[in-house]
């Protein structure tokens, strides 16, 4: 069996190809760099983070961009003997008011770009600027060997539908560019907010896949089909492929954004994204995943779930392939290698060594004080995806303030205005001490502080975290003495898509990591010797405060 989601914690837009036994799942990855992430597995059960590949400047810098912006809805395919990456690099979400419906304008900039590689493992070329009418982009290769290229169109005019359909044009590979006209093939359905296309070619007909209904409680896909590649395309009887939209009960919920793949008998499956709500609170801790099914071709020609009720699966039937397990992702990261654990990102800049070290200090993960946990430029921070709703993590770090200026510590992050930091400053009145910071995104309180516990100088503080669905607790401990824990329950919720002020953009999900700061510019550094993060199930009589 297969259990989903088979990509876990923030991993949304899966977009999948099949090369001879392998498969891969190219997800979006938004402010976080580097860019794109692509899974892997030969058994459509068991499957491994292989790697990330827009890592340089050239291909990726999105300093300046804000929350949730970056990386959207990659593509991945295969043809000619090369891996073609379609992407969408997001510049600008906000609007010309903060009333965009109706009568005023939406200005967005969305910058769609190609790159290719002989080897999934890289190297990946420079990118080709493709067009920057909309987002969501795709390329598909016809059997006669041309290429096109398809994306969502955005119309910013006031009182216009801001999606505005699906658009074709074709790309030539000699010319680096698009060329002749671009159709619009698809207006969507009555759903509206149509986007996610990607184009298949089967008996004879064009078929048509998009994401409608926005990326929440109301997504869905949606298949339509023609016999000419520019139409007019007919929709599929049923409309809805896979949706959640009036089933509150199921499991896997916002089910959409999908992709098709083949395997080698003919069998087709279905990679989506899904959400797993918070029993409680009904907030995504996790964001957006990717989960995956089987479908099938009927009599009609028209693909459904197998039980054709169109819902998306907790538990579907495995395809029967030879197994290949991967080794599990380690729990704990130590630091010793020259390279940052695969698990592990930053915050948008392509230039990872203003931010850390792992050389400076053998052994530690060196950070170096930049700017607050509020900026879009420059962060010292460096974290993992929260990918279960119960899990401990756990650091120590060395560091050593002089003033309120320069703090460090742990922190569970969405975003710049949602977060809950565990750090140690200093301060003249206090001297060197922990407290905690939060940002609440949808409180009238925008943020919070705990009151200052006095820490001394120069011992290694350990910092730790226990999140039990939407319950966190922060402790601490100095050197090998006793845990204790910060007095207060924090809500782990605000940690979600749903938490937010109106109008904000919220397409990522929870980190947990490491942080520093120096607002003063003299880049105080901090030293975290490792970083621990561990899945567990609930615990209900809060056991691990005695360990």
């Amino acid at each position: 069996m297969i259990h989903n989601p088979i990509l876990r914690g923030f991993n949304p837009d899966p977009s999948i190809v099949r090369v001879g036994d392998d498969y891969y799942i190219a997800t979006s990855t938004f402010e976080w760099f580097p860019g794109v992430q692509i899974h892997h597995s030969r058994d459509l059960v068991n499957w491994r983070l292989a790697g990330r590949p827009l890592t340089r400047a050239s291909q990726l810098d999105m300093r300046g961009a804000p929350d949730s912006c970056g990386v959207w809805a990659p593509c991945l395919t295969y043809a000619d003997g090369l891996f073609w990456l379609i992407y969408t690099d997001v510049k600008r979400y906000g609007r010309t008011s903060t009333g965009a419906a109706g009568g005023s304008a939406s200005l967005r900039d969305f910058h769609n770009y190609l790159v290719t590689s002989p080897s999934i493992d890289g190297p990946w070329s420079d990118p080709v600027h493709m067009n920057s009418s909309g987002f969501d982009p795709s390329l598909f290769h016809d059997d006669d060997g041309r290429k096109y290229f398809l994306n969502q169109l955005w119309d910013h005019r006031p009182g216009g539908k801001r999606f505005a359909g699906i658009v074709l044009q074709e790309y030539s590979v000699e010319a680096r560019r698009l060329v002749g006209p671009r159709t619009n093939i698809f207006a969507g359905t009555e759903h509206g907010l149509t986007e996610a296309p990607h184009l298949y070619r089967r008996n004879g007909y064009y078929y048509l896949l998009t994401a409608e209904g926005g990326t929440g409680w109301n997504h869905g896909v949606t298949m339509a089909r023609s016999r000419d590649l520019l139409g007019p395309y007919e929709l599929h009887p049923d409309a809805d492929v896979l949706t959640t939209r009036a089933r509150p009960d199921a499991a896997l919920q916002r089910a959409g954004h999908a992709d098709l793949v083949d395997l080698p008998d003919g069998r087709t499956y279905m990679v989506y994204l899904c959400g797993r709500p918070l029993r409680n609170r009904g907030t995504c801790t996790l964001g957006r995943e990717t989960a995956i099914q089987q479908v099938v071709w009927g009599d009609d020609g028209w693909l459904r779930t197998l039980d054709g009720d169109g819902m998306p699966q907790l538990d579907v039937p495995a395809p029967g392939l030879p197994e290949h397990r991967f080794d599990p992702a380690p729990e704990r990261a130590e630091f010793d290698a020259p390279d940052l654990p695969l698990d592990f990102q930053w915050l948008r800049t392509p230039y990872p060594e203003e931010l850390f070290s792992l050389d400076t200090r053998p052994g530690h993960l060196r950070l170096f004080g930049r700017e607050t946990l509020g900026s879009t430029f420059r962060q010292a921070l460096v974290a993992r995806r929260q990918q279960a709703h119960c899990f401990s993590a756990a650091t120590v770090v060395e560091f050593e303030p002089e003033h309120f200026q320069q703090q460090a510590g742990l922190v569970c992050y969405y975003g710049a205005a949602k977060f809950h930091y565990l750090y140690i400053t200093h301060d003249d009145e206090v001297g060197k001490h922990l407290r905690v910071m939060s940002s609440l995104p949808n409180h009238m309180q925008a943020d919070s502080f705990t009151a200052p516990i006095a820490i001394p100088a120069g011992v290694p503080v350990q910092l730790r975290v226990e999140v039990d669905e939407e319950r966190l607790l922060f402790g601490y401990r100095l050197g090998d003495g006793p845990w204790e824990w910060i007095g207060q329950q924090f809500d782990a919720s605000i940690l979600s898509d749903e938490a937010s002020a109106p109008g904000q953009p919220n397409f990522t999900g929870a980190f947990v990591g490491m942080a520093c700061q120096d607002m003063a510019g003299t880049a105080l550094h901090a030293d975290f010797d490792y970083f621990e993060y561990r899945e567990r199930p609930y615990c209900k009589d809060r056991a691990w405060l005695e360990t």
